[in-house]
């Protein structure tokens, strides 16, 4: 049974490692143009690192594209910027995470990084979604993105830790694809941070990545 998780954890890592290397590499010129327009249109800070929970909650430093001005005097609406909004309709502000799969700390897919401060707002089942490396995307994600609940967020996180495998991971990168082509799940608001979670907030909706 040991042998099995470790050949599991293995073969997932070496997945992960070969295609986020690949894709890097593959989106090495986009990734330039993105950062070239965030240094012209928003100033010098290009990208965005903020402390997550990983696996068994333990920090590390997720890193995005920079969407928002730092003008906090401003309500967050404000803040999104034009370039930011278009880098968050498609997805693109995710792009850098590719080297926190490179550095091992997240893997392709696998429950999305919530906020430090959640971590003790969990419930001992919702805890279980940290028992897995955070992912780029997940089953959550390709299941109503951020047109959900709370609620239905952790349960379809916590399903796939318990149903995860390799099998799943290439169906839910072909979904995560799919989606991000037709823009599936993305509402309206999608330049708002999801609202907070709290325990008796499942059903509030989660309104952003």
């Amino acid at each position: 049974m040991i042998r099995t998780l470790q050949k599991r954890v293995v073969g997932k890592r070496s997945f992960d490692f070969v295609i986020a290397f690949l894709f890097l590499i593959a989106c090495l010129p986009l990734l330039a143009v993105i950062a070239a327009l965030i240094r012209i249109f928003m100033g010098p800070a290009i990208f965005f690192p903020q402390q997550r929970p990983g696996i068994n909650g333990q920090p590390f430093t997720l890193v995005k594209f920079r969407t928002m001005l730092d003008d906090c005097s401003l309500p967050e609406s404000q803040r999104v910027t034009r370039l930011g909004r278009f880098l968050r309709r498609w997805s693109l502000d995710e792009l850098p995470e590719l080297w926190n799969v490179l550095r091992g700390e997240m893997s392709l897919i696998g429950p999305r990084p919530l906020l430090m401060e959640y971590l003790d707002r969990y419930s001992p089942e919702q805890r279980r979604r940290n028992e897995v490396m955070p992912g780029i995307t997940g089953w959550a994600q390709v299941n109503g993105r951020n047109m959900i609940s709370w609620q239905q967020k952790f349960e379809l996180d916590l399903w796939y830790v318990k149903h995860r495998s390799l099998l799943l991971d290439l169906k839910i990168l072909a979904l995560t694809a799919v989606q991000v082509l037709r823009r599936a799940g993305v509402n309206q608001s999608s330049e708002q941070s999801m609202e907070e979670f709290t325990p008796s907030g499942g059903n509030s909706q989660y309104r952003s990545r």
